[in-house]
């Protein structure tokens, strides 16, 4: 745990988190965390990351509605990053919506078929 103290105690420095479902196991996400969000996550039991594009905290939900429930945390074998295992408040997570306008229920919603090829994974 120190190297995770040690990484997450510079001013900038970020951690990847891998968010999966506590549940189904499934992929939801990848994001950061900095000291502030990996404390305000375990502080509030919600999913808080850092955003790297707005250099701000990022509470997973305060916009969309769609937060996600912190129900653990691991870090990693080298420390480096870690993993939230979360509950989707609605069902949604991404950003991005469907073609009914939903809220997709994970960021991995297209499948590679080729370095310059995509297909939907998942329902339209």
């Amino acid at each position: 745990y120190s190297k995770l103290q040690q990484i997450a105690a510079q001013d900038l420095a970020v951690v990847p988190v891998a968010v999966q479902h506590a549940d189904s196991g499934q992929m939801l996400l990848i994001a950061y965390v900095n000291r502030e969000a990996l404390e305000a996550s375990l502080q509030r039991r919600i999913a808080v990351f850092w955003s790297t594009s707005r250099n701000a905290l990022w509470v997973k939900g305060d916009t969309s509605g769609d937060y996600l429930d912190l129900v653990d945390a691991f870090v990693n074998c080298e420390q480096n990053s870690l993993l939230f295992l979360v509950r989707p408040r609605q069902g949604g997570v991404c950003h991005t919506r469907d073609a009914t306008g939903a809220t997709r229920r994970s960021c991995y919603y297209r499948r590679l078929k080729s370095p310059s090829e995509l297909e939907a994974a998942y329902p339209p």
